[in-house]
């Protein structure tokens, strides 16, 4: 019978003596070696004065001898702390001691001296709620045990010798973690290749990150991979480099990685993928064919079949984008994806995930003012857009949230609105579009941050999530572990609720085969809602119990029913085939009607320039007629002045001719008429 290990919740001052009992205080004269050796100096000299101060009081022992170094810097430490009380001297030891090593709580099982209780995984017990970081998990899950029976027990993280003993479904808790951690960080990528979890890139601190690591999932140790870069091909052998990056996709393919988009200090115009060859350990970019996409951040990319779907994110310039990019990873070509239908609006940060092969879900994410929590879904066949009505306990708007699918269950993690993390964990029913809460935790934890990464992975046969890293205000480097429980949220929600003896028939038929549970499922209604047949077409009138309806007449009803909506299908497709062609017309038209508005404009503008050198031309007469008037007028003038200085001369010589006559009549000698005149 599998026996599991459970401390129950502790307050002060036992919180303190089981961290001081972790941290090594334990009171032997090899104790003070054992704190030097977990923590650097500083950190071990305050820990020792906060010990002394908290169990002691205060420093009133005599200064030790100058030649004693090591003696005179603890009684400084010590005598530094004057007269704080030795409660607050507990609760900061503590608080330092989280701070240093963030899942000492739940390591420290061996060093609780407080009594225990012991209960079997296959009964249910009644246990009292552990304390994680102060935060108690009080709620009651029902969860299944291993013979398929289930069992009620309180949420709570259980911890003993390992992850293996984790009993408690729904829960996050922290696993044993050996080996030098990662360096705390967000937006980074994480992917799980063969039980073994990576870690690339990320923020820190404002500056971008390019080391990668790994943690085996089975001995959860960490380690540094020490990558070298390798040649774009074969035929060209320009080097590659360790890009530092945040922001980006880490995507596990055929047991390599490949890394795409992301923001870089000298971003490039269009988005760079590289790959990552676990066995070499060697870096690699890899060409691409076809227009690629603009650079950027903060997308989502999701893999579907042996394709990766991007949308979304921010360029380098910070502007939001909802554009679709399919990138296929066998030719490496890329295809923009111009769907129909209302696309979700410009957001980063967002989550996505692939449902049957066929709808791409994208939910939440934000913008420069807000943050969302919308869904929306692409029937990556029809390449259609729709926005379907949520049900369930809808979770708050929020971006920088992680998310993975098991199953039909979407699972996601953190998040938040610019004023404060999410601290649910919430799980989408990908075929009822259903919500429900799995678990919740409190305070400024890296659960409830933002840009955290999350992976699924296997433990001894169980689905776990895996979650890293984040920022809430402080960055983290702290890995969680979740082990959902097996039951969809469907069955949780018929399990609670009564339902018809006909619909648990059917759901029983369906359950028979994966194929006619297949067959079952289809995108019904002009809302858009993914549901299953089980759910929503079963007619209850002809099905009054399960013993009067046997499987093959409910297959046939399920078959009918898959027929008429195929054909409904059809005739939808036809129709939207039919308003394609029509739109494709309208736009030609409009065409047709830009070009000849193009060449009226055209047209006007040459008569425009025309009327305006006409106009001047114009103007230039006008200036000349002018001046010919004023030459004119200058000519009669003229004219004038002549004609009166001809009659003067005129005038003259005639009065010169007539004087001379008499002149000459009268005896007037010619010398005196020259003297005269």
């Amino acid at each position: 019978m599998a026996m599991a290990r459970a401390s129950s919740g502790l307050a002060y001052p036992e919180r303190f003596y089981a961290a001081a009992a972790y941290a090594g205080f334990d009171g032997s004269p090899n104790s003070a070696n054992s704190v030097s050796s977990k923590f650097q100096n500083d950190t071990a000299l305050l820990l020792y004065a906060l010990y002394q101060q908290a169990t002691v009081g205060p420093c009133n022992t005599p200064k030790p001898s100058t030649w004693n170094a090591v003696e005179q810097s603890k009684w400084k430490s010590w005598y530094g702390l004057a007269n704080m009380p030795p409660a607050e001297a507990m609760r900061l030891f503590v608080k330092i001691l989280e701070e240093e090593d963030p899942g000492w709580y739940s390591r420290a099982s061996n060093f609780v001296s407080e009594p225990v209780v012991d209960f079997q995984t296959n009964h249910n017990p009644k246990v009292e709620p552990v304390v994680e970081n102060g935060n108690s998990f009080p709620e009651t899950k029902t969860i299944s045990s291993e013979n398929g029976s289930s069992m009620e027990t309180q949420d709570k993280d259980v911890v003993s010798e390992g992850l293996g003993s984790v009993v408690v479904y729904d829960q996050w808790v922290a696993p044993p973690i050996s080996g030098q951690r990662p360096k705390a960080r967000y937006e980074h990528g994480a992917a799980v290749i063969q039980d073994k979890m990576y870690i690339y890139g990320g923020n820190h601190n404002g500056r971008y990150l390019n080391d990668l690591h790994v943690l085996d999932l089975r001995s959860w140790t960490w380690s540094k991979v020490d990558a070298k870069v390798g040649a774009e091909s074969d035929e060209s052998k320009s080097p590659a480099t360790i890009t530092h990056c945040a922001g980006h996709s880490l995507i596990a393919w055929e047991n390599k990685l490949v890394s795409i988009a992301g923001h870089t200090k000298d971003p490039s115009e269009s988005i760079q993928v590289k790959g990552f060859d676990p066995q070499t350990h060697t870096w690699s970019t890899l060409k691409t064919y076809g227009k690629a996409p603009v650079s950027r951040g903060g997308q989502s990319v999701t893999l579907v079949g042996t394709s990766l779907v991007i949308f979304g994110g921010q360029d380098a310039k910070r502007s939001l984008l909802n554009d679709l990019h399919i990138l296929d990873l066998e030719t490496m070509t890329w295809d923009e994806i111009d769907a129909v239908g209302v696309p979700p609006s410009p957001r980063s940060d967002h989550a996505a995930a692939v449902h049957a092969e066929r709808y791409l879900l994208i939910f939440g994410g934000g913008s420069h003012a807000t943050c969302f929590n919308d869904l929306h879904v692409l029937d990556l066949q029809a390449m259609e857009w729709t926005r379907p009505t949520q049900q369930g306990e809808i979770p708050s708007p929020r971006a920088g949230h992680a998310g993975v699918t098991v199953g039909e269950n979407w699972f996601i993690v953190g998040g938040g609105d610019n004023k404060s993390g999410a601290s649910e964990t919430v799980v989408l029913n990908m075929s009822t579009l259903v919500w429900s809460v799995v678990t919740s935790v409190e305070g400024r934890v890296p659960l409830a941050s933002e840009g955290l990464s999350l992976a699924v992975s296997s433990y001894n046969g169980e689905d776990v999530l895996v979650s890293f890293g984040g920022y809430n205000g402080r960055y983290s480097n702290e890995v969680n572990v979740l082990k959902p429980s097996h039951k969809s949220t469907l069955q949780s929600k018929i399990a609670e609720t009564p339902v018809p003896d006909s619909v648990s028939a059917v759901h029983n038929a369906t359950n028979a085969t994966n194929a006619t549970r297949d067959e079952s499922e289809f995108e019904a209604g002009q809302e858009g809602k993914i549901r299953e047949i089980v759910m929503d077409n079963v007619d209850p009138e002809p099905m009054k119990s399960k013993g009067e309806v046997s499987s093959e007449h409910l297959i046939a009803t399920l078959n009918s029913e898959k027929e008429e909506l195929e054909s409904s299908l059809s005739k939808e497709k036809s129709q939207t085939i039919q308003l394609k062609q029509e739109l494709a017309e309208a736009e030609t038209r409009n065409t047709d009607l830009y070009k000849e508005l193009q060449s009226v404009r055209g047209q006007l503008a040459a008569e425009q320039s025309r009327c305006f050198k006409l106009e001047v031309d114009v103007a230039e007469l006008r200036q000349k007629l002018q001046t010919m008037e004023t030459l004119q007028k200058e000519l009669e003038l003229l004219q004038r002045q002549k004609a009166a200085s001809e009659q003067a001369a005129l005038n003259a010589k005639h009065r010169q001719g007539s004087g001379g006559m008499w002149g000459w009549l009268a005896g007037t000698p010619g010398d005196q008429r020259e003297d005269e005149a």
